[in-house]
């Protein structure tokens, strides 16, 4: 633990919140208001708090792309913590490698960024995934928006297939909340709140706190977690026309790293309940800004603008399982060999924002204007010591020494800390800065009552220093490049209820890193098309409300990073190159529907053909030849998910049941390799009961039929498994 460290930084957190409430400068729009369907505002313009950037005043069905929101109600039926397990209910994401469970890791129609940092995700419209504040807890989460296809038309630097939005809660001008408490397997314990209230009479000031608390055991063996996390938010309503919202996000964790469960063709998969790292945590720490600011000029016209700024950081050692021929267990399927990392990452991201959005005519064709401008800057420091050693003696035989000295795991009687502090030398220490501005325009025109066209562009123009710090004396790189980004799309409105829609779009990603010269890498392009129906249920019966969609789609994806196998870049050391190509066609087929009976329904499923298009060397070194035609990792061709919940009354006392089935396909476990994971069904209950007045019990069965099965893989050696069945007891109550 480094508790010096975290109270300088609680210090500080609470130094801020006092300057910022005091202040009453700095604010948003009400979750409440945020949350709702965008489809629902046809009879209205911009309504104070319903604006969302880079959105405009457009309607679901009027939507050329076929995204997905995951409201509060959803998360709640499936008492989803975390952000992967909120992310398993749209069958377009999958699970990815997650960096010994530190982060989160998805791919959107099977592609995904950057492996070696966090899966680039928005928060409230900011980008705000890259950074080391480990794993997202979903307590201040109100909603969730999968926003397929790449979006770099109008937000920028975007994912190949598609981009997550984090909608937070934020205060609704009412005073209430609620407190809860959770118990569950593995000695699991859990605290979380959210109270708001309204401050003030004549500009009244809304005030939320939300916050959680976790202390937790695993079915891994002897390790635990430790997590906490506050985030206030404040706002003011300076006027009718205008507001300002300030947010603050702290999250301090301690987590094990945990790179999974060793494979072997031969001995199968080492058990899933024994731990291959050490009982040593690695600590991770994020601290968050965010201010908009709203401005209604007339009925037609509206101003947002933002900023934000989050510094996180990741520190802590780490035991992990050996690749190829050092890998003792291949041997004897019973001793694991490890290596040994320390690591210190930070970074410091900020983003400026502002966007103008409206509409009016131009003779008889109405035009909805989305025209803003923006601002990233990422600063990510990496310094990681390494250890590594091979045994090549007879692990049954292996001495004390032999196991200390080599990190030597016996998995059918692990023995933990044999040698926590190995003699490491330095491996990486470098500074990289990515910094990029952008201008971008959309406009959406009706050329009838029925159709409509959109068209768009954006300009970035992007920068980036790279120090190595391990050089005598350090050397900086720096390098520049611009990128255009167009997009196009055509929306027809069969009747009030049915549209189709079809869609192009460009989008790009900066790639960290430099080649064997030292210059930094082209971008990773993605180009995204796609066809589709959507149908308003509520347009056809009053007795349901919801959406079902059905899309099909190809994306190509080209100048992700290979091996660089040529001459002159193997003559002095290991690289990469942006030579790689994939593409990704498929189907999807989507529902949301809420019955007024009270049953509810959400239906995702996927069909994903994600491949590599030209062959090439694998970029991490492991000697493998990738062939046109390759799978691409962790990308399953068939994914299905389903939740259902119904309200009923048990002797006269409000209560909700319902339950959810995930299956994820086989699919590759190991780039180049015929390492595949296993498909998987996994099945979930819940229950739920008003006690009393406010007072709600809660039973959540996850992995109810105790199936082993593995969510996704770096390699063979580093595969994650799935916890298996798992009880929790959940008393809330709501004041």
């Amino acid at each position: 633990m480094s508790l010096p460290r975290t109270s300088r930084r609680l210090e500080v957190l609470t130094v801020t919140a006092l300057a910022s409430v005091s202040s009453l400068a700095l604010i948003t729009v009400p979750a409440s208001a945020q949350a709702r369907d965008t489809e629902r505002v046809e009879d209205q313009i911009f309504v104070l708090g319903d604006r969302q950037a880079y959105r405009g005043n457009i309607e679901t069905l009027e939507v050329p792309a076929a995204d997905q929101t995951i409201d509060a109600d959803l998360l709640a039926d499936v008492g989803a913590l975390n952000l992967s397990d909120a992310l398993d209910l749209s069958a377009s994401t999958a699970r990815q490698n997650n960096f010994g469970g530190l982060w989160n890791a998805f791919s959107v129609r099977g592609f995904a960024g950057d492996i070696n940092l966090p899966s680039g995700f928005l928060v409230n419209g900011f980008n705000a995934g890259r950074g080391f504040g480990g794993p997202r807890d979903l307590v201040g989460i109100e909603s969730i928006d999968v926003l397929k296809g790449p979006r770099s038309a109008l937000f920028g630097r975007g994912e190949p297939g598609g981009t997550v939005n984090l909608v937070t809660k934020r205060p609704e001008f009412e005073t209430g909340g609620y407190v809860q408490g959770t118990i569950g397997n593995w000695d699991q314990y859990r605290f979380e709140g959210d109270f708001q209230t309204v401050l003030g009479t004549n500009e009244p000031v809304g005030f939320r706190l939300v916050g959680f608390f976790e202390d937790a055991a695993s079915f891994r063996g002897p390790v635990e977690t430790h997590k906490m996390g506050l985030y206030p938010s404040i706002t003011l309503n300076l006027s009718e026309e205008t507001n300002i919202t300030y947010e603050l996000e702290y999250t301090s964790q301690e987590l094990p790293f945990d790179r999974g469960v060793v494979f072997s063709d031969t001995f199968g998969f080492s058990p899933r309940d024994v731990f291959l790292g050490e009982n040593v945590p690695i600590e991770t720490e994020v601290v968050g800004h965010q201010i908009e600011a709203q401005h209604n000029f007339n009925d037609n016209w509206s101003f947002l603008g933002g900023f934000g700024y989050r510094e996180t950081s990741l520190e802590g050692d780490a035991f992990e399982p050996q690749f190829g021929s050092r890998q003792t267990y291949f041997r004897d399927g019973q001793t694991v060999s490890r290596f040994f990392r320390s690591r210190d990452f930070e970074s410091d991201y900020l983003v400026l924002r502002g966007e103008l959005a409206g509409e009016f005519q131009t003779g008889s064709l109405r035009h909805r204007l989305i025209l803003g401008a923006d601002y990233d800057e990422f600063d990510n420091t990496l310094v990681i010591d390494r250890y590594r050693s091979r045994f090549t003696g007879n692990p049954a035989t292996a001495t004390p020494a032999d196991i200390a000295t080599h990190l030597l795991l016996d998995v059918n009687n692990p023995v933990y800390g044999a040698n926590l502090a190995p003699a490491a030398g330095a491996n990486t220490n470098r500074n990289e800065v990515l910094t990029g501005y952008g201008i971008y325009i959309q406009d959406q025109i009706d050329l009838s009552d029925r159709l409509q066209v959109r068209v768009g562009v954006r300009f970035d123009d992007f920068e980036q220093d790279l120090t190595n710090l391990l050089a005598a004396p350090a050397t900086t790189i720096t390098s520049s490049d611009d990128r255009v980004s167009p997009q196009f799309g055509a929306v027809y409105r069969v009747n009030d209820g049915v549209s189709v829609y079809a869609s192009y779009g460009e989008g790009y990603r900066q790639q960290t890193g430099q080649d064997f010269q030292g210059n930094q890498f082209e971008p990773n392009i993605a180009e995204s098309m796609e066809v589709g129906v959507k149908v308003d249920m509520g347009a056809f019966a009053e007795t349901v409300d919801g959406f079902i969609s059905a899309t099909l789609f190809k994306v190509e994806q080209s100048n992700f990073l290979v091996n660089d196998d040529r001459p002159q870049a193997t003559a002095v050391g290991f690289f990469s190159v942006p030579a790689g190509e994939a593409e990704s066609t498929g189907l999807e087929l989507d529902a949301s529907l809420d019955f007024d009976n009270g049953f509810s329904l959400w239906a995702s499923y996927a069909y994903t053909d994600a491949e590599f298009s030209n062959s090439f060397a694998d970029a991490d070194g492991f000697g493998f030849t990738i062939d046109a035609g390759d799978s691409m990792v962790n990308s399953p061709e068939h994914q299905f998910s389903v939740q259902a919940s119904k309200s009923l009354s048990i002797r006269d006392l409000p209560a909700e049941i319902g339950g959810g089935v995930l299956f994820v396909g086989k699919r590759n476990g190991w780039v180049g390799s015929d390492f595949t994971l296993p498909d998987y069904s996994t099945v979930r209950l819940f229950g739920e009961v008003e006690a009393g007045a406010g007072l709600v019990m809660r039973l959540d069965v996850d992995n109810l039929f105790d199936e082993t099965f593995y969510t996704n893989s770096y390699a063979n050696v580093w595969v994650e498994p799935g916890a298996p069945r798992r009880f929790r007891l959940t008393a809330r109550y709501a004041f």
